[in-house]
């Protein structure tokens, strides 16, 4: 029978010190890893959607010309001039917006 006046076990050191590396190691990661990998994802699904925000602009400036020159809304609707004039003066007044929002390099 055990002596019930016996000293308690000593804590096993080797488990403490075990423990407190994957404490150290789990509080790194968390403050380092997490939030790259959340800059990661972010960047990566911004870069997707502005490649599918500019595929889905030329199909719909695409669709747009197609529809005008084969559906004719006007007298001239058939004329393809028209149409490439009024697409073109659409994209010359967003670059001249856009050139204006610039910022200037200093030389």
């Amino acid at each position: 029978m055990a002596d019930p006046k016996a000293a308690p076990p000593t804590p096993d050191w080797t488990v403490e010190i075990a423990d407190r590396i994957e404490s150290v190691v789990g509080t790194v990661r968390d403050k380092t890893t997490v939030p790259i990998t959340k800059v990661a994802r972010i960047v990566v699904f911004g870069i997707l959607a502005g490649t599918a925000a500019v595929a889905a602009l030329i199909l719909l400036v695409i669709a747009a010309v197609r529809l005008h020159v084969y559906l004719p809304f006007h007298p001239a609707g058939r004329q393809v001039w028209v149409v490439d004039a009024v697409i073109a003066a659409i994209f010359l007044l967003a670059g001249m917006f856009l050139w204006r929002k610039r910022i200037p390099q200093r030389p």
